[in-house]
């Protein structure tokens, strides 16, 4: 008997630190087991006796990529408590800051930390001395998001002009009317490199995902929307810890999700918000991903850097309509009182389903605080996704193996640190006819 053993003590191009280790017997595939080692951080319990009005600043601190997801969150649950639904114009505002977010994350993952891996070059610097224009269109895409979250939120990291009723201050007109030309630039940017990434060679792998993702009756949804499944699941934010439940995995210090009704894994993200939403995109994205050959429904999960890509476009052109409508809502935010009650409330992440839910009391403190980020939700999905990719590929060499499954789990764009609440890979092939 050969035992063989690959390691690989940092995951480049993900967010967050954790380990793989992965038994082979043979032709068969024993145990594949995605460790997250990183130490949890508790932001829920920080939360527990603080005001609820703090709650959007200190949720923002979770994640420096995504805050604004944690803000959207965060606020719409606690209105939620207090009985507080915001007029139109303070939502469209807040769907104006997330379109930043989306852009600038999609297009950090898509070209900064997946387009290396189907390039066969090891970073973005290498991408940039082989198509330097490429980079300079990425970089220039993403500011363009950065200056949308600094126009609405305050500043691009960790913005702070949000709270909960609305915001501290609504921009000026001339402030959103200014995002307006490089809005429309991106635009085309964006449909370029869509165009530019269906020419990319993607593995031929698809697994018959249960999508999970918002629905929204009339729109593509990012704030707003009711929780709906593949499988026929349709339910309200308030019920989501009816359906949905995590454990605690001894491997790890993020918590993994599943259903309750038979203990299944699910998908939430850019390929599930895809497939259950197709036809909320305006016509005009629609035709571009079928261009970009895309069907409405993508089950191949390599191909989430083409669904990205769609949705930066979306986004772009999204922003760039709630911009030209501008005018500043009047005022800025509305009253929410504290009250004994519980709220909860699910929002799109760029990486898919964003939970909160809080309990306050009437002396406006916060009783108990719940975050259900994607990527712990995501977790049993990205073992399944492996076990089935290296099946597949047996005959790989160790190396190239090794490769396939980084790239398998940068496909999910995974923030580690959010879950904890990657990669040391470790390949034991046993038994006769090991590679």
């Amino acid at each position: 008997m050969t035992k063989r053993t690959i390691k690989v003590d940092y995951l480049a191009r993900v967010e967050g630190e954790g380990a793989l280790h992965v038994r082979i017997a043979g032709d068969r595939v024993e145990h594949v087991e995605l460790n997250i080692f990183e130490p949890p951080r508790y932001f829920e319990a920080l939360l527990r006796g603080r005001d609820f009005r703090e709650a959007p600043d200190i949720t923002a601190r979770i994640c420096g990529i995504c805050p604004v997801a944690y803000q959207m969150s965060a606020v719409h649950a606690m209105e939620a408590a207090c009985g507080v639904t915001l007029p139109t114009p303070l939502q469209d505002l807040r769907r104006l800051l997330y379109c930043g977010e989306w852009i600038q994350s999609h297009v950090l993952h898509a070209f900064m930390l997946h387009a290396p891996d189907f390039l066969g070059l090891a970073s973005v610097v290498e991408i940039a001395k082989r198509e330097p224009a490429l980079v300079q269109q990425a970089l220039r895409m993403k500011k363009a998001g950065n200056a949308i979250i600094a126009a609405v939120g305050g500043r691009e990291v960790h913005p702070i002009n949000v709270k909960v009723g609305g915001f501290y201050r609504a921009p000026r007109r001339d402030e959103i009317a200014g995002l307006r030309d490089e809005l429309a630039w991106g635009r085309d940017a964006a449909a370029a490199a869509l165009q530019w990434a269906a020419g990319l060679d993607y593995p031929d792998f698809e697994r018959d995902y249960q999508f999970v993702a918002l629905r929204h009756a009339a729109e593509y949804p990012m704030n707003a929307g009711r929780i709906v499944s593949s499988r026929g699941l349709d339910i309200g934010a308030a019920a989501y810890e009816q359906h949905f439940a995590e454990t605690h995995e001894p491997q790890s210090t993020a918590l993994h999700s599943h259903l309750i009704a038979d203990g299944s894994a699910y998908l939430v993200g850019p390929l599930a918000r895809y497939a259950l939403n197709f036809d909320r995109l305006p016509a005009e994205v629609q035709a571009a991903a079928k261009a970009a050959g895309l069907g409405a429904v993508c089950r191949n999960p390599y191909q989430s850097l083409l669904v990205r890509l769609v949705e930066v476009l979306f986004a772009f052109g999204e922003a760039l309509r709630l911009a030209e409508a501008y005018a500043p809502p009047e005022p800025a935010s509305v009253e929410v009182a504290p009250q004994d009650g519980s709220g909860c409330w699910a929002t799109e992440a760029p990486r898919g389903l964003l939970y909160h839910r809080y309990a306050i009391g009437g002396d406006s403190l916060i009783r108990q605080a719940k975050i259900v980020p994607p990527t712990s939700q995501n977790q049993p999905s990205i073992e399944a996704d492996l076990r089935g990719v290296i099946e597949a590929n047996l005959d790989m060499t160790d190396d190239t193996l090794r490769h396939r499954c980084e790239q398998t789990i940068r496909n999910y764009d995974p923030c580690i640190s959010c879950a904890t609440h990657f990669l040391t890979l470790t390949l034991d092939r046993q038994g006769e006819g090991a590679a």
